[in-house]
């Protein structure tokens, strides 16, 4: 179902932030164009290896990688989400709860990565799997955006790769999408983090990337596009929320056009995930960002040659 929200809170500005590396990039022209980031909710990186998740490691061997990364605290779905698809931490964007409460709360008042982009043209999409995604479906910055309603509040993996391929059957082209796969999170507040049932939930998971790089091939060619998969956060035992290192410590992954293979640096931050898709769109980082773009992941697409799936 799509779900918009009718009432569009009032932006607001996002105070400065000191960046890691100096002064920011301005792109000249788009380093790749489509970008597609996948969030697994609660994917901890060393579940990647230990549960086969054969499709991701073979982006991690191709792609620039880290298995370091860190999210924000409170390591949660919404507030990390929020970061992740805004570039700026809690106290900018105030998302701290996690669940849905538009009806009370509105919609997330600080520009979002679609907001930006789309202000320059680019055409947006996201599949949320969630119902307290709806914070982030600002009106005017998607052009389709979805997430599930009602008291269950949540879609299967398997539902969302199924709309995305659809969404590509009608001829949409999006040049910023957004897909969140949520059953490893599922898993982990069940049966456990690292347990057999979050195991399955993890290959389930993988899968769902897989069909959904065959989905983007067919729709933009093999080697047209980019994509980043990371996690909005851990988790252990069966919970998530603390700084701790299982909770915080969040895969980032490039793969496709424009990115140069090997690792990538270990101080990135969920929030320099915006700051990268812009960065690798040619749109330019607004200044109040607290994300980075990961510059050291690509090249110049002149000097890269596209990759091709097995």
């Amino acid at each position: 179902m799509l779900v918009w929200v009718l009432a569009l809170l009032a932006s607001a500005c996002a105070p400065a932030a000191l960046l890691r590396g100096g002064a920011r990039p301005t792109p000249v022209a788009a380093i790749a164009r489509p970008v597609i980031v996948v969030s697994i909710d609660g994917l901890r990186p060393d579940a990647i290896d230990r549960f086969g998740a054969r499709t991701i490691q073979r982006l991690v061997r191709e792609g620039r990688a880290t298995m370091d990364a860190r999210t924000i605290l409170p390591s949660l779905t919404l507030p990390s989400h929020t970061s992740m698809l805004t570039g700026v931490l809690p106290e900018a964007h105030g998302v701290t709860w996690n669940d849905d409460q538009v009806e009370g709360r509105g919609l997330v008042a600080v520009p979002t990565v679609f907001g930006v982009a789309r202000a320059h043209g680019v055409r947006t999409a996201a599949f949320f799997g969630k119902a307290k995604f709806r914070h982030l479906m600002v009106p005017e910055t998607l052009d389709y955006a979805q997430a599930p309603t009602g008291w269950w509040g949540r879609w299967s993996a398997r539902r969302t790769v199924s709309d995305v391929r659809d969404y590509f059957g009608t001829g949409a082209r999006p040049e910023l999408l957004f897909v969140h796969i949520g059953e490893p999170d599922f898993a982990g507040h069940t049966a456990g983090w690292m347990t057999w049932w979050y195991g399955r939930a993890v290959r389930q998971a993988d899968e769902a990337v897989r069909d959904i790089l065959v989905a983007a091939d067919s729709a933009y060619g093999v080697g047209g596009y980019t994509v980043i998969v990371t996690a909005d956060h851990g988790g252990s035992g069966r919970t998530h929320g603390s700084a701790h290192p299982d909770d915080v410590t969040i895969p980032w992954i490039a793969w496709g056009a424009g990115v140069v293979p090997g690792p990538a640096p270990d101080d990135v931050q969920t929030t320099d995930t915006a700051a990268t898709a812009l960065w690798l769109l040619g749109v330019e980082v607004p200044d109040g960002w607290s994300g980075e773009p990961v510059t050291e992941a690509f090249a110049p697409r002149s000097a890269t040659t596209p990759q091709r799936r097995d």
